[in-house]
């Protein structure tokens, strides 16, 4: 079952940043312009929006349910992502998509763990949590591929044989479950508070980059997120069915999963960002070669995370996620010291790869784990799905402070490449300066689960739970 709904949660967390590196193909194929640039943010901004109201919907109507439910439209959105004619309905259609892995993601992990035996819990959710960041790390490489091969169709078209089958198989072999404790009843207007604070909070950051930070819509987005997602906090303080269970903040554990998730985040997209952008427009690498070149640090991502849940055990998540992200901030402090602006892949990018692999292995598996270690079953789903709104956030977060920080050189590049100009004579410091600020976030991100992380006590479930 494991296995099962690993894989939807790979679907999932692959779609977000898969398409980034078709924005081009498909500009040449529909048009559309500037309006491709949604074809990423409404997948972010819906899939982020939806987290918590899919995990109490989970709760409250069933696990298997909502999981069921979510792999379905998930296949019918990747369905009309397939065959949209234009770039509106491209757009729209990437919005179902994102519902339907909304409602999957919190659903498939509240399914499995309860399968599993205490002592087993750890390393399960360290498998289960490696498949979605393993998938967002391998998403330009695949999608390179891909569209160079079968063009930007085969992205979605990708996805259908895997969700008919988790559908066939799902409803065989998984068990309801729902929250012995919750009542069927759902505070809808938390619902709408929540959905609405969060869309409006990662609109505002994701197009920050388009319309400035400065800008009127920028600034009314963030603040009125804002304002939503507090009078979201306070009717779910009052409410008797509340969409988030507070109490669950005042869990030392929770808090520190959700920070570095939060930080993790933000420095894993602008890492991604930043070397996609160097290999394909300061080397001239083409869109599948830059995939392959990256590869490296999944595969080692990959063989590195089945043993973070053996670590978290043994060692504890705050001292395996500090490593982690010692590692990452080390490799990527080394990318942004030692690259050249000439290709020298073999000698100054892929050992840096490598490292950074190892610590993308130990990280994303441990933050999984880390934010339901100590949770009680009915709990994992709410767990989950709050630590997927945080580092959902972040993400967005992320890759608009790279982005903006980076700015400078990207035009310079562009500008370099249109007039046959030699990217010796074009200086990248921006770009260089945007790498440190990730190796930077990362190393705060061990540093804040060092600090916070703790094991709560007795008193402290039982005040969560009370």
């Amino acid at each position: 079952m494991l296995g099962l709904t690993a894989l939807a949660t790979f679907l999932v967390s692959l779609d977000i940043s898969i398409v980034v590196v078709a924005k081009r193909t498909i500009d040449e194929d529909l048009g559309g312009g500037s309006l491709l640039t949604w074809v990423f943010s409404a997948y972010a901004i819906a899939y982020a929006a939806a987290l918590l109201t899919a995990g109490r919907f989970a709760d409250v109507f069933g696990r298997k349910r909502s999981f069921i439910r979510g792999v379905l439209w998930f296949s019918f959105g990747s369905l009309l992502c397939g065959i949209a004619p234009t770039a509106w309905f491209l757009v729209l259609a990437r919005v179902i998509q994102a519902f339907g892995g909304a409602q999957l993601s919190p659903a498939s992990l509240a399914l499995v763990l309860p399968e599993f035996p205490v002592e087993k819990r750890t390393q399960a959710i360290a498998i289960w949590g490696a498949t979605g960041g393993l998938a967002a790390a391998l998403g330009p490489s695949i999608g390179g591929i891909l569209v160079d091969t079968l063009g930007w169709r085969s992205l979605f078209f990708l996805n259908i044989p895997f969700t008919l089958v988790t559908v066939i198989v799902g409803q065989k072999l998984l068990k309801e479950s729902r929250d012995p404790n919750a009542q069927r009843k759902v505070d809808y207007l938390s619902a709408v508070l929540g959905f609405s604070g969060v869309a409006l909070v990662v609109l505002g950051i994701s197009q920050s980059e388009v319309w400035s930070w400065v800008n009127g819509s920028t600034i009314g987005a963030i603040v009125g997120g804002v304002a939503l997602c507090l009078l979201f906090a306070l009717r779910c303080h009052r409410a008797e069915n509340p969409i988030l269970d507070l109490k669950l903040f005042r869990l030392p554990f929770v808090v520190a999963a959700n920070v570095a998730g939060v930080l993790f985040s933000m420095g894993f997209i602008g890492m991604w960002l930043l070397n996609t952008f160097w290999l394909q427009a300061v080397w001239g690498y083409s869109v599948a070669l830059s995939g392959l070149s990256t590869m490296p640090g999944p595969t080692t991502a990959a063989l590195m995370a089945p043993f973070a849940g053996k670590y978290a055990d043994r060692f504890g998540h705050s001292r395996v996620l500090f490593a982690g992200s010692l590692l990452l901030s080390v490799g990527t402090f080394g990318l942004a010291f030692t690259i050249p602006e000439t290709p020298e892949y073999l000698t100054h990018y892929l050992p840096w790869m490598l490292i950074t692999g190892c610590g993308v292995g130990l990280s994303i598996s441990t933050l999984s784990s880390s934010a339901t270690a100590f949770l009680k079953p009915a709990q994992f789903a709410m767990g989950s799905a709050l630590n997927n709104t945080f580092r959902q956030v972040g993400t967005a977060l992320g890759a608009a402070l790279s982005l903006a920080i980076a700015a400078p050189t990207l035009a310079r590049v562009e500008i370099a490449r249109r007039s046959g100009e030699s990217m010796l004579d074009v200086s990248t410091r921006e770009l260089h300066h945007a790498w440190f600020m990730n190796a930077g976030i990362y190393l705060c991100a061990g540093l804040a689960m060092l600090a916070i992380f703790k094991r709560p006590t007795d008193a402290q479930m039982a005040d969560a739970r009370g």
